[in-house]
């Protein structure tokens, strides 16, 4: 079966028989020998499924990553060679949890194919050799010929060769709020898009009205949900730009620490301050390399990381926003374009009257309207909406607008039916667009309710209601007054229906258009409008103070859209430069499109290709792009974009699989929250690895030092104690940092940034060597004016205070780094308790492995008198002192 878009198969440009001559078919439908044959050639009606990978190969896959590969390495060489088994130990358990972390994520990816198919109806009435019969929708084939009614669900594409008033809700394709109006015509033009296919159905739409025959032109993936389908199956998982930063980072980081541990074992054989034979040297020289390589490398840096945006998830479930994708958290951070799907998510995808024109006046919908009211009485009269039990209203959608209305105005719908009972009707069918119903009175007399389109309800009206009980003749003035009102309320987006009545002595034996719908009253006007979310225009406004850049794309018309659009903020009111349709994006070329992106802020009437190609060509300029939706043409677009975010209510489970992350409130306000959320997420993230890394260059540089002074070394217990006392508790404690004020009034880092950038490389720099200078400072302090007497028992002390103070000093400098460039003392320093106990958790670790009689000895350490306490703690204070003046100095620089 060839895809739709294919030049020869625009079935909507085809006649009814050259359908069926195309398929072999009539309005018989196929015969039982027909349709086998059909069943071998072109297969079942589903979507395949995209080939998953297994549990062994996505495990496999999560050491892939160049960090992770260097942490084994050291793992095995410090366990085989070091004999350090409890580090090896550790290195080991860290990258195997972050593995099995890994593989659970991914696991609960990949649903989108499956929800599709889960979508498609399990049964199809279909008309086969000459009979009706209900089969599975699996076996239908091309040529078969599909009965609709009202609440079905479209089991195939098809093209429509008979309707009877039939409407088809498209939503979650076109992104279009109202059904649609399904007429049999023949469509000439060469590319139409799929919410004007009038003569087309499409499978998994739904059948709110009317009745209609369809030819089966499309099944399994080469329907429209099936070609969706291919795109999701195609579309390349993206890296986040956290996956990005931190393989980025790994790299850098691992390769400066080995060249550095290259560097000691060269110089420390060079010197040979102990004269040892060479080979007990170079085994030596290979054991303190591996040990500062070990101890240097940030081997907790992608745990933490997973700590900090598993709280983040946390924190943002409480929220309303459910991730799915741990990354997800902090992309959105980094997000410069939210393109956002219309219907149900800039909008409420519930048409709502708001205006009504009657007697002259056009008043907004929470207008005064009593019972007696005639535009009230027909807009509810001439209705087939359904009020079920617990009061839903079941039906069209502008239908159920109006009893709404109804409602909101304390007007009792059914008790006015139940006392003038409808007794006839004249339905409404898409070539007089009207609808009429008649109503019996109590004083014997007959209501007739007609609404529907107003230029076409004007050609039978004669007389005009100007006020309760006042009605006259119908004059070319306010003939043109009212199409004036229609206009306006048009350009305006609004949907308008038109209301008229009259009241009859008797119902005529059969009640058609021609004997009812004449000499009406005109009542008034009605315009409704799918209203955007209360909160979202708010929404957009913030998102702009943050620096992101809204988009709004939708299947809609590009009137409507761009009065929505308007209303929010997305654009000026009537800036119509800002708005491109998908016809007017086929024909630009991708380079054209990539020259002038920049211009569009709406997209109306676009197909699920147009969204992907909107959310690349934003990325090709090297933007972090969002992409919302709801409907299953979204889904592409939301695997493509960096992050896609699923609506948790209105949404399909298919774009709900898509997405990264999924609003439970379906607000898009609480897009806003989370973009919040992520740019905590990503400041406490830098943070913690400010903090892991400037201690770990302040190892590296301590030991760097010693070696070429030819000093006593830290040994490796000592550097491996000082790793697990102070990097674990006080990094993930950092994760938890409270937002820092005027987080949403930066700009957005964008693609390009990192997390070295924004001050963070050159503070690590000259913080880790500030730790390192301090520490040999304090071993040199304790050379020059011993407390001890003999050679052994001075440098004994000197290791030992330097130890501390290597270790101290970090706990010090964590406080340093919760906030960049401002002051610790603007950012409340101890208002995070989480950090306060594990500053302090940590520093027990380290006292006790001092004062605790018999830990000195297994950590190779004497007992250090008040005086000597006294000098570590001064070091740890003019740590902060120090980095304190460097930050004032850079604030009057103007760097923050």
């Amino acid at each position: 079966m060839a895809n739709l878009e294919d030049a020869e198969k625009r079935y909507y440009a085809l006649s009814t028989d050259k359908i069926y001559d195309e398929f072999q078919t009539n309005d018989q439908g196929l015969t039982d020998a027909q349709a086998k044959a059909a069943l071998d050639k072109y297969g079942h009606n589903a979507l395949q499924q995209a080939k998953k990978r297994s549990l062994f190969m996505r495990f496999f896959d999560q050491f892939k990553d160049f960090m992770i590969i260097v942490l084994l390495f050291a793992a095995i060489i410090s366990g085989v060679v070091a004999q350090e088994w409890a580090d090896a130990m550790l290195i080991l358990a860290v990258v195997i949890i972050n593995a099995f972390f890994g593989v659970f994520q991914e696991s609960k990816a990949e649903e989108a194919i499956d929800a599709l198919r889960e979508m498609s109806t399990p049964e199809a009435h279909v008309r086969r050799n000459g009979n009706v019969e209900t089969i599975s929708s699996e076996n239908l084939v091309p040529g078969d010929i599909v009965l609709l009614e009202a609440g079905d669900i479209v089991p195939a594409d098809l093209r429509l060769v008979t309707s009877a008033s039939l409407k088809i809700e498209e939503a979650a394709l076109t992104g279009e709020s109202v059904p649609v109006e399904k007429e049999i015509v023949t469509l000439q033009d060469e590319n139409v898009p799929i919410g004007d296919r009038k003569n087309m159905a499409y499978m998994n739409s739904n059948v709110t009205y009317g009745r209609g025959v369809g030819v089966v032109v499309g099944t399994g993936m080469d329907t429209e949900v099936g070609r969706i389908a291919g795109m999701i199956n195609a579309a390349e998982e993206t890296m986040t730009p956290l996956q990005v930063n931190l393989n980025a980072l790994g790299k850098t980081i691992t390769w400066l620490i080995l060249l550095i541990a290259a560097i000691i074992f060269v110089v420390g054989v060079i010197n040979n301050h102990d004269g040892l034979p060479m080979n007990e040297l170079l085994v030596n020289m290979l054991l303190t390399a591996i040990s500062l390589a070990v101890a240097a490398i940030p081997e907790g840096l992608p745990a933490i990381v997973t700590i900090i945006l598993a709280l983040g998830t946390t924190r943002m479930a409480k929220r309303q926003s459910l991730v799915r994708k741990l990354p997800a958290v902090e992309t959105l951070g980094s997000t410069d374009i939210v393109a956002s799907d219309k219907t149900g998510t800039l909008t409420q995808n519930k048409m709502t009257v708001e205006k009504i024109y009657r007697h002259g006046q056009l008043e907004p919908a929470d207008t005064v309207v009593t019972a007696d009211d005639n535009t009230l009485r027909v807009m509810t009269f001439s209705n087939d909406t359904k009020i079920q039990q617990d009061g839903r209203l079941v039906g069209d959608p502008t239908e159920t607008a109006l009893v709404q209305f109804g409602f909101d105005h304390d007007y009792q719908v059914e008790e006015e039916l139940k006392k003038e009972p409808r007794v006839a009707e004249v339905p409404f069918d898409s070539e007089r667009k009207l609808m009429s119903t008649i109503h019996k009175m109590a004083n014997g007399q007959f209501f007739v309710a007609v609404k529907g389109a107003p230029d076409e309800l004007l050609k039978r009206v004669t007389q005009i209601e100007v006020a309760k009980d006042d009605v006259r003749s119908l004059t070319d003035d306010d003939r043109q007054v009212i199409l004036k009102e229609n206009k306006g309320m048009a350009t305006q987006a609004l949907r308008v229906l038109a209301m008229a009545y009259k009241v009859i002595d008797t119902v005529p034996e059969k009640p058609d258009s021609e004997n009812i719908e004449h000499d009406l009253i005109f009542a008034g006007l009605i315009g409704m409008i799918d209203p955007e979310r209360p909160e979202a225009a708010q929404a957009v406004a913030d998102a702009k103070k943050a620096g992101i850049r809204p988009l709004m794309i939708t299947g809609d018309h590009q009137d409507t859209a761009e009065a929505i659009a308007g209303r929010l903020g997305i654009i000026k009111p009537g800036d119509d430069a800002a708005v491109i349709t998908g016809a007017q994006l086929d024909e630009m070329s991708d380079e054209e499109f990539a020259k002038n992106v920049k211009k569009y802020s709406v997209y109306a009437r676009v197909s699920p290709e147009h969204k992907v190609r909107i959310v690349r060509a934003w990325q090709d300029k090297g933007k972090v792009v969002a992409m919302t939706g709801d409907g299953v043409n979204d889904a592409p677009a939301l695997k493509s974009a960096d992050i896609g975010i699923g609506m948790g209510i209105t949404g399909t489970e298919v774009s709900k699989g898509a997405s990264d992350m999924v609003l439970a409130d379906d607000n898009f306000a609480t897009i806003i929250v989370a973009v919040e959320e992520g740019r905590k997420v990503f400041a406490n993230i830098q943070k913690s690895i400010q903090y892991l890394l400037s201690a770990n260059l302040g190892e590296v540089l301590t030991l760097f030092m010693m070696t070429l002074m030819g000093w006593d070394m830290l040994a490796p217990v000592q550097l491996l104690w000082i790793n697990l006392a102070t990097d674990t508790f006080p990094a993930i404690a950092l994760g938890v940092e409270p937002t820092e004020p005027g987080i949403m009034e930066r700009q957005p880092r964008g693609r390009k940034a990192s997390f070295l950038s924004g001050g963070v490389a050159s503070s690590i720099i000259y913080q880790g060597i500030l730790e390192g200078l301090l520490t040999l400072g304090v071993y040199g302090v304790s050379i020059m004016f011993p407390v001890h007497s003999g050679y052994d028992a001075i440098h004994a002390d000197a290791l030992t205070m330097a130890y501390a103070t290597l270790a101290l000093i970090q706990l010090f400098h964590a406080f340093n780094v919760k906030s960049i460039h401002q002051s610790i003392f603007s950012v409340h320093p101890f208002a995070n308790r989480t950090f306060n106990i594990g500053v302090a958790f940590s520093t027990i670790m380290v006292a006790l492995t001092i004062v605790v009689p018999g830990f000195n000895r297994l950590f190779h350490v004497t007992e250090l008198n008040l005086l000597q306490w006294s000098i570590v703690l001064a070091a740890g204070l003019l740590m902060i002192a120090i980095v304190e003046i460097v930050k004032f100095v850079q604030r009057k620089m103007g760097k923050q």
